[in-house]
């Protein structure tokens, strides 16, 4: 199958794309840059230039592939950003359905490496944040509320879902980790060196189900090649507290961990911290069952404290 991915020189997509690759799939990727361009070529991948701003090429590209992965993770909380997301999220599903059924190799339904007539599979990479601040049902037919960390993720969700002419699969994602990356991990690794003190909040016995890279890869090739529309939770079994990153942050930069007052962190980092104080409790069942999907039992502190993350040099 081709596959096109956008966000696909990040760092989840830069993972699927040898995923893909390695699974048979040839890849044409967005690619805003040279840099970018030049990321995927070594990786396999064929770049498509321009930005997910470029929707008409963006819809072209969809339209030319059997399958679409919307895997940007550059989001920012503006009101461009979200315009510019959701406009992206439609010319992805306009173009995908213009040519369902009709690009790459013919094949019969539901054949694993073709499309035939069956609709394309478009997955679009969310986020457990969708089902707000301390949930009580993370099912994956929840009624989403209004407020939450990232509504656009929410919204683009039911473009996907909504979509005639396509197979519209919506991934939400626990925090990402594995193969030293992730924003908020590196971030709040590098906060630890610069303050000479690994933070938390509170107690920080709140705690998150976070999902390895090389996993949530494996789902998506899985989603792929025998596509069931609707929405999968994805995270791993291994969960953490907040307070343990922070004495794994410690171990690894060789500084305490201490304790901050939530009015303190948000002073310091404005009202988007509650969201570190949060519990989510998401579970994969349905992922398992539908894509015979076994995440593996890394843990994400034990990655931090003797795994694949760094800690940049003391000021």
């Amino acid at each position: 199958m081709q596959i096109f991915v956008i966000g696909g020189s990040g760092y989840f997509g830069s993972v699927l794309v040898e995923h893909l690759r390695s699974a048979g799939h040839s890849v044409t990727a967005l690619a805003r840059s040279e840099q970018s361009a030049a990321r995927l070529r070594a990786a396999g991948a064929v770049p498509v230039a321009g930005s997910i701003t470029d929707t008409e090429v963006v819809r072209t590209a969809a339209a030319a592939a059997d399958a679409v992965v919307y895997a940007a993770s550059d989001y920012a909380p503006t009101a461009q950003s979200t315009e510019d997301e959701l406009a992206a999220v439609r010319a992805v599903t306009a173009g995908a359905a213009e040519a369902a059924g009709t690009s790459g190799t013919p094949g019969t339904p539901g054949t694993p490496g073709t499309t035939g007539t069956s609709p394309k599979p478009v997955v679009y990479t969310s986020t457990g944040l969708v089902y707000g601040f301390d949930p009580t049902d993370v099912t994956e037919d929840a009624v989403l509320p209004e407020v939450s960390a990232q509504p656009v993720k929410a919204q683009a969700e039911r473009i996907v879902l909504g979509a005639p002419g396509i197979t519209g699969i919506a991934v939400r994602a626990g925090l990402v980790f594995g193969r030293g990356g992730t924003g908020l991990v590196t971030g709040l690794i590098d906060a630890a060196v610069a303050n000479g003190a690994a933070t938390y909040i509170g107690d920080g016995a709140n705690s998150w189900y976070p999902v390895h890279v090389d996993d949530l890869a494996d789902l998506y090739v899985r989603a792929i090649e025998h596509p069931v529309a609707g929405v999968v939770n994805a995270v791993g079994s291994v969960p953490f507290t907040f307070r343990e990153l922070a004495e794994a942050i410690g171990d690894l930069t060789g500084t305490p961990s201490v304790s901050v007052p939530l009015e303190v962190a948000e002073a310091q980092m404005g009202p988007a911290v509650r969201t570190l104080t949060t519990s989510t409790h998401l579970l994969a069942t349905k992922a398992r069952a539908t894509y015979d999907w076994q995440p593996s039992e890394r843990s994400l502190v034990e990655d931090v404290r003797n795994g694949s993350y760094t800690a940049p040099p003391r000021p």
